[in-house]
């Protein structure tokens, strides 16, 4: 009888040996019975407590000391009871992490009479090609994204290049009949001075002669309102032309600091050419560390411009609405971000009132009079730097005291 139990022993010891998991048994007191060599080969750092007749928990404490447990670094002690608690209530297969870098899963069984069966399977290569297929699906969705980005990119350049072949057709084709119209209407204001000065030679009751000077002044009046307006629209014209220049110009490195300042002297001097009188305080602080970024400069430029003339204008606004003592200020300043750059227009103006702020950037939205805007600048700017660059742009303000712009742009383009 005890040479059949040592030969039926000895074959279920080759039977575990030929299987490729590891393999222990624990007693009914969870102290170890049996196990095979791939059980042990998994934990050689703890092999002297690998042995029948030692308890599972003195050999996981063991474990956890020698640090072969990575998950058990922060909370030795919750690892342990969590490890326990899940022997004593097997709820299905479990992973191990070892710090060899092989992952175990774990298959714990409750046997009739209290015993405990562990099965230990090596699943480092599942874990690994998991790992590698997550990480392939990071890169395409990355991928996807700069793919969008480009997308986008292309899109807005053809929205920008339609549009402005569109508009510098319109302006065109509008400038002519226009220049019609201011100098016929200058010319007939003139012919009406004239016919006052024939008139005084006619002979005319005094009622008759009356009226007609009257009917001369109400058109000479009229005419000069034409010729007001005209040259009104044709600086709308103007303006129309120079946002429908062809092209985006070269995308290449430049540097920020020298756009922001050339846009702010730009704006400067475009705006003392319109009005002599006009006067405000620039102030400009340039980060240095801001450097170069990957942008199209003409358009970047275009973009400030816009965002520039519109605080010049609610500089010169506010100036008229409130009493002397007030100094008409705009400022500009740039910041390093690291891998972004920020540049911020400020102005002490008449800011912009809450119930229209989210409708800024909508095309043809104009918080100016009929006449003095078209309602796409900042449309454009916001076209330019958020689907163009792959920026940000964001306002703050409040009404009667100040509107900052705030654009973030990346230092390296979006391919």
């Amino acid at each position: 009888m005890r040479e059949e139990l040592d030969r039926a022993r000895r074959q279920l010891e080759d039977a575990l040996e030929s299987i490729a998991e590891g393999f222990v048994l624990f007693d009914p007191q969870d102290r170890i019975v049996m196990c095979n060599s791939h059980y042990r080969g998994w934990f050689t750092d703890v092999a002297h407590m690998v042995h029948p007749g030692n308890s599972f928990e003195s050999f996981m404490r063991a474990a956890v000391e020698s640090g072969m447990f990575p998950a058990a670094a922060n909370d030795p002690e919750g690892f342990i009871a969590g490890v326990l608690a899940r022997r004593r209530n097997p709820s299905g297969p479990r992973e191990q992490h070892l710090s060899s870098g092989i992952w175990l899963q774990v298959s714990d069984y409750k046997m009739k009479d209290g015993s405990h069966v562990g099965v230990y399977t090596d699943i480092s290569e599942q874990k690994q090609r998991q790992a590698e297929i997550a990480k392939a699906k990071g890169e395409a969705e990355s991928a996807l994204e700069q793919l969008k980005a480009a997308q986008q990119q292309l899109i807005v350049q053809g929205k920008l290049a339609s549009l402005g072949q569109l508009t510098a057709g319109i302006a065109h084709e509008i400038k002519n009949p226009l220049n019609f119209v201011n100098n016929f209407s200058a010319l007939s204001a003139e012919l009406t001075d004239e016919l006052n000065d024939l008139l005084k030679s006619a002979v005319l009751g005094e009622k008759m002669r009356g009226e007609v000077e009257e009917l001369t002044a109400t058109l000479k009046d009229n005419l000069e309102r034409v010729v007001q307006h005209g040259k009104r629209a044709d600086s709308i014209v103007k303006n129309m032309l120079q946002h429908s220049r062809e092209g985006s110009g070269e995308h290449r490195p430049a540097d920020i600091n020298a756009i922001v300042d050339e846009s702010l002297n730009l704006a400067y001097h475009g705006a003392r050419a319109e009005k002599a009188e006009f006067a405000i305080t620039l102030e400009r602080n340039f980060d240095p560390a801001v450097g170069m970024a990957d942008v199209y400069p003409q358009e970047i430029t275009r973009a400030l411009l816009n965002l520039i003339s519109n605080g010049f204008y609610a500089t010169i606004k506010r100036r008229m609405e409130v009493s002397d003592g007030f100094n008409p200020t705009l400022s500009a300043a740039t910041k390093c971000l690291g891998d972004t750059v920020e540049i911020c227009i400020r102005d002490n103006g008449t800011g912009i009132p809450t119930e229209i702020k989210e409708k800024i950037f909508n095309p043809f939205f104009t918080t100016k009079p009929t006449g003095e805007g078209t309602g796409l600048g900042l449309s454009m700017s916001h076209d330019i730097i958020v689907k163009q660059h792959g920026g940000s742009i964001d306002v703050d303000t409040e009404p009667g005291k100040f509107t900052e712009f705030k654009i973030v742009l990346p230092r390296t383009r979006q391919r």
